[in-house]
């Protein structure tokens, strides 16, 4: 008997099957790599919200929580996974400055936004009112860290490369039956694709599209992460993300030429030399409209939860997230009323009359 199905390889499913091994418990991840937003993720993580200089909800917390878990799985893999990064803001007005002056000075952003400009970041990165410096950021190498976790279930015959069939399901008293499977909780983690979700798709997941380029830059020799209208972040050898676009109505993940031609004019209107572009990517980041993830048991069929609604910041997210889940399932922690899916009671008294 499993304690846990995992449904979903990203990073809300890769944290919490993480816990469930930390724990010993018993469990497998079912995935078939559909959902791609977490491999074509910016993998960038900060704890400001850079276009209006405000916190993210819980920003310390989470970026305390994610640096100890990357960090110990780094140790656990001897491999190389989150790296930190000093993140330049530019500004584009004297507005802007004034913003930044006075939200560095509230008690909530002071230990993350450096109250002093700074002029000149990169001669190749020019700015008329210079930029403003954001502590506690970086980025974590999704591809690789997934790729990396992947292998580590395989290994341990933890890992299932399928279609999950939810039509197979079969629930008993306490537990529920896949397949060959037994199991006493199934855990949804699959990002967009929980709109395919007959238990859990009439929850407000709205995704949003976003697109990102890599190119190579071998002047640009830029050692830090730098935000404007996109941000361009360094990834060694004199290769670099870019991104990202937002497009709420475009479902696929499918790479435009629109978000390309997008991309290449904010890139140009923020380096002065030259790139070559490499690849070109898209994914559909899950995202919710009150922008707090989705987390909590199906109000009727009791084996059955959600990990969902991690948005554009899914690297901070899914490992604070995937242990107030954990905690909630396995010692009975309330969850926090702002990412518990009791907040939609439509979908709560829906789930009732749908039965």
């Amino acid at each position: 008997m499993l304690d846990y199905i995992i449904v979903g390889g990203g990073l809300a499913g890769i944290a919490f099957a993480e816990f469930c091994k930390k724990n010993n418990k018993k469990f497998v991840l079912v995935s078939d790599s559909s959902e791609n937003s977490s491999v074509i993720a910016g993998g960038m993580y900060n704890p400001v919200v850079l276009k209006r200089f405000t916190p993210i909800w819980q920003a310390a917390e989470q970026i305390s929580f994610a640096k100890e878990f990357y960090t110990h799985l780094e140790s656990e893999w001897k491999d190389s996974l989150y790296h930190a990064l000093p993140l330049y803001r530019k500004f584009v007005s004297v507005e802007e400055q004034n913003d930044w002056i006075i939200a560095s000075d509230k008690p909530v952003l002071h230990s993350f936004l450096h109250d002093k400009f700074i002029a000149n970041v990169n001669q190749y990165i020019p700015s008329d009112f210079g930029f403003g410096l954001v502590n506690d950021c970086g980025y974590l190498n999704t591809t690789h860290y997934l790729s990396r976790a992947i292998n580590e279930l395989k290994k341990h015959k933890c890992f299932l490369s399928e279609t999950f069939c939810y039509d197979q399901i079969v629930f008993e008293n306490d537990y529920i039956i896949y397949k060959a499977l037994k199991s006493k909780n199934v855990v949804f983690a699959e990002g967009f694709g929980m709109r395919n979700n007959p238990f859990f798709k009439s929850l407000p997941l709205d995704g949003t599209k976003g697109e990102v380029l890599s190119i190579y830059a071998p002047d640009l020799k830029l050692d830090s992460i730098v935000k404007s209208s996109v941000f361009i972040m360094p990834l060694g050898n004199d290769y670099y993300k870019v991104g990202a676009t937002y497009n709420w109505q475009d479902k696929t993940d499918i790479p435009t030429e629109e978000g390309k031609q997008e991309l290449i004019a904010e890139l140009e209107k923020l380096i002065s030399c030259d790139y070559t572009i490499v690849n070109h990517f898209a994914g559909v980041r899950p995202t919710v409209k009150d922008r707090r993830p989705l987390l909590g048991t199906h109000p009727v069929y009791k084996n059955l939860h959600v990990l969902n609604g991690m948005g554009t910041r899914g690297v901070l997210l899914a490992p604070f997230m995937a242990k107030a889940l954990f905690d909630y399932l396995e010692y009975n922690e309330k969850l926090d009323k702002n990412i518990s899916i009791e907040r939609f009671k439509d979908f709560v008294s829906n789930s009732y009359q749908n039965v």
